[in-house]
């Protein structure tokens, strides 16, 4: 393997164009305001181009994916192999869902120039329309290992006549235990053909693949300095108590730009932005449980303004901490400090990218203070923990001017004729049209389940919506919510039981 030694102190700025880059796509990215190459660009682009093998090594927001994405569409445009069903001739592969998006965001302009057809490969969502993609012909195939195997499986899809593979975020692709896959994936690729691997980091099972798969590659390691203007400022928050969390979080959130608030685990990321929404800051979630649907329209609502019903907090787990690219993120928070420092730093990099500036802040107790610094210290970030509170001046000044609340308003439960029917002990039960959702007296409407007899919605009261994430769907909940605003720290509420007048063998009514 040979390796490069990439020193960037007096080398200006280069345009694709000297790079080898084709004219056709150099004015794709100029038209969009690239016209300069970035370190990793500039280092692997000759190489890449040239069609050597890469491992290509930058952090987050250094501009790796134009790095891949440039050889990939050059190289299969040049290709005289014709498109033919089934069977594509690039092949990328990344390890969630929301980087293979934005990864063909980005190529597909490219292809789109040079008539290059591409399409997507991932789970969650269903495989046919993926399955008349591939028939159809495409060129380039963006895929996440697991649904590509399977349509490998099924003969949908060969990949024989692939030219160029790439493989984006592989120290992760590793951690998340998809070598095996990738390695099978691989190895149903031609032996012959380019291989392109790129991360923020190199290292775990990446020598594997090296050493299997990749032809003498040239190594590009580009060192943090050399990554363009922004400058990340990290902050370590620290706290007496949980309560006294509840408050801080609250208060970074509810600045003007745009924040991502990283949790543990998928539950909290779903409660803690349901609480910061009922609390007049209206928050979008990003986690594993939610389908390709629901994740596309968060990230929609996170893309979006707020003069365009827009939101500015996304609390996410770390599905969102590799390859999601919103523009104009100034504050990363660690809600919960993750375990792994390799997790702070692709969560860090959602903000001070490609040139912009940001803050990341690691809230934790006083109690954690020895495991954060141990964390830090593997991240190679040196910062002094401040000892704060909500209404510290640290806090307001980091945080700015706040964003208006958006409560949105209870409305009455329109007035209508109730129709009784027997209920399941033979009391009445009134029906409020809406398939099935619940009253706010914990009675089911509109379905054909037994309810509590006797009990109707109380006055003022609204129905609980059906995605309280989801600022186009959420009610105040009244003093509820600020029960549940108090419990952040991911204790679960207590749920009052329904009363026990049903008849027999009749559960009770969801709460």
């Amino acid at each position: 393997m040979q390796l490069c030694a990439d020193n960037h102190e007096s080398i200006p700025m280069t345009t694709f164009l000297d790079l080898g880059v084709p004219a056709v796509l150099a004015e794709v990215l100029s038209s969009s305001g690239k016209s300069e190459a970035f370190p990793i660009q500039r280092d692997t682009l000759p190489d890449s181009l040239a069609g050597r093998d890469v491992l290509g090594r930058g952090r987050t927001g250094s501009g790796k994916t134009i790095a891949f994405a440039l050889p990939l569409v050059a190289r299969i445009a040049a290709s005289a192999t014709p498109l033919t069903s089934g069977r594509p001739r690039g092949l990328v592969l990344a390890p969630t869902r929301e980087l293979a998006t934005q990864i063909a965001a980005t190529i597909e302009p490219l292809a789109n120039a040079v008539g290059l057809r591409v399409t997507t490969i991932f789970g969650g969502v269903s495989q046919r329309p993926q399955e008349q993609a591939l028939r159809a012909g495409v060129d380039i195939v963006v895929a996440c290992p697991g649904r590509l195997e399977d349509l490998m499986k099924q003969q949908i899809v060969r990949l024989d006549r692939v030219e160029v593979s790439v493989l984006d975020e592989a120290d992760h692709m590793a951690d998340l235990g998809f070598l095996p896959g990738v390695t099978r994936i691989l190895a149903a690729t031609p032996a012959d053909g380019q291989r392109l691997l790129f991360s923020a980091t190199l290292d775990g099972g990446i020598d594997v693949l090296a050493r299997r798969f990749l032809s003498s590659p040239v190594s590009h390691e580009v060192d943090e300095s050399s990554v363009p203007a922004g400058e990340m400022t990290h902050r370590v928050f620290l706290i007496p108590g949980t309560e006294e969390k509840t408050a801080l979080i609250r208060e970074l959130a509810s600045g003007q730009g745009r924040r991502i608030l990283f949790t543990r685990t998928k539950h909290q990321a779903k409660k803690l932005a349901k609480q910061l929404t009922a609390a007049g800051i209206p928050a979008v979630d990003l986690h594993g449980n939610l389908s390709q649907n629901a994740r596309d329209r968060n990230l929609a609502a996170f893309s979006a303004s707020p003069e365009n019903d827009g939101v500015r907090v996304l609390v996410a787990t770390d599905v969102a901490a590799r390859g999601v690219h919103v523009d104009q993120v100034e504050l990363v928070v660690h809600v919960d400090p993750p375990v792994e420092h390799k997790a702070y730093l692709h969560r860090s990099g959602r903000t001070a990218r490609a040139g912009a500036e940001g803050t990341v802040v690691t809230v934790g107790l006083e109690a954690q203070r020895r495991e954060i610094a141990q964390l830090l210290k593997k991240a190679g970030i040196q910062v002094d923990a401040e000892s704060v509170k909500a209404s510290s001046a640290a806090v307001d000044e980091l945080v700015g001017p706040r964003a208006a609340h958006r409560m949105l308003p209870v409305t009455a439960p329109a007035a209508s004729t109730p129709r009784a029917r027997s209920g399941g002990s033979g009391g009445a039960v009134q029906r409020s049209g809406g398939g099935g959702q619940r009253s706010g007296g914990g009675q089911r409407s509109g379905s054909g389940r037994g309810a509590q007899p006797g009990r109707s919605a109380k006055p003022g009261h609204t129905a609980k919506p059906t995605h309280a994430h989801n600022p186009r769907h959420a009610a105040d909940q009244g003093s509820a919510a600020e029960r549940n605003l108090q419990r952040a720290d991911g204790a679960p509420a207590r749920r009052r039981r329904g009363s026990r007048g049903r008849g027999a063998g009749q559960r009770p009514a969801a709460q």
